[in-house]
């Protein structure tokens, strides 16, 4: 297995108008040709009693909100009243592993759902998925663009989170969480024109691949600023506190040490997953260390 890099490669994306640097998580398929116009789903949509959020799912209707609308830390996670059913063939879990005895509610398929899968095996389907209901939550630093985006659920979640990170002493920032098809082809084909795309296929995932572009996945940083993006990052209090508590607001540290070879990446403590309460808590309560090893199915170290 790979020993871990003192140092990921980083790629520039922007929070608050300001260049940030950032590990990407993204590539260029050579298809589909991504639009220059939000696709069908794009556009945020409005839930009954939660302000500044949208609902998740095909029950949503269809009122405009302006995706700048906050999501305030007290906001209680909005969890979908019914499954979704999936759009095609897609990973199943095996017979004996740990997810059935949870309750199989969502689709590890749909790129809708909260549970679903997405590594170099599994893309998303379509690769150019916009999510519905992307809102920009009040996280520190805030700011504008589309890296300050999640959608709904994840973003209520992600807001209790950093309030309770905050009162344990363990302030946390947010670097980056959604990112676009189109910004994914962009920051691949940055690292594949540098240095090639095997090696580009090291560091980043491709566009259509990427769990950014679910809008279920944040990078954090420790309020001082220390190591971010860095290996480092790991002793810092804000990952340290991450990793001990996120499962409770429904958040895994997706990429862990040692694992590069069932998930394909290196160790990234400050990259998040949301899957909601129920599923986060089992795979910890469990000793999971990786989403793929819970569910029971393949490792995915390459691309097929």
């Amino acid at each position: 297995m790979p020993s871990l890099p003192g140092r990921r490669t980083v790629a520039k994306y922007l929070v608050g108008g300001a260049a940030v640097a950032i590990f990407a998580a993204c590539t260029a398929p050579a298809k589909p040709t991504p639009s220059n116009t939000a696709g069908s789903g794009s556009s945020p949509r409005p839930v009954a009693g939660v302000q500044g959020t949208t609902a998740a799912g095909p029950a949503a209707d269809s009122a405009p909100l302006d995706a700048t609308s906050d999501v305030g830390a007290a906001v209680a996670p909005v969890s979908p009243a019914e499954p979704w059913a999936p759009p095609g063939p897609g990973p199943v879990p095996s017979p004996g592993s740990p997810v059935h005895a949870l309750k199989t509610k969502y689709s590890l398929s749909d790129p809708n759902s909260p549970w679903v899968l997405v590594n170099k095996h599994l893309p998303l389907h379509p690769l150019s998925y916009e999510p519905p209901d992307l809102v920009r939550p009040a996280l520190p630093p805030g700011g504008g663009g589309e890296s300050a985006l999640l959608r709904t659920e994840a973003a209520a979640a992600a807001a209790r989170m950093f309030e309770a990170a905050g009162a344990a002493g363990a302030a946390m920032t947010l670097l980056s969480s959604y990112r676009s098809y189109d910004t994914q082809v962009g920051l691949y084909g940055g690292y594949a024109a540098q240095t090639g795309r095997a090696d580009a296929d090291t560091k980043s995932a491709r566009a259509g691949y990427s769990e950014h572009q679910t809008g279920l996945a944040l990078d954090i940083g420790d309020a001082s600023g220390f190591c971010s993006l860095n290996s480092c990052f790991a002793a810092t209090p804000a990952a340290v506190w991450a990793a001990a508590n996120c499962h409770l607001f429904g958040f895994i540290v997706r990429y862990q040490l040692g694992h590069d070879g069932v998930t394909g990446f290196y160790a990234e403590p400050w990259h998040l997953r949301y899957l909601g309460v129920e599923l986060a808590t089992a795979i910890v309560a469990q000793g999971f260390s990786s989403y793929e090893e819970f569910l029971g199915v393949e490792a995915a170290a390459d691309y097929l």
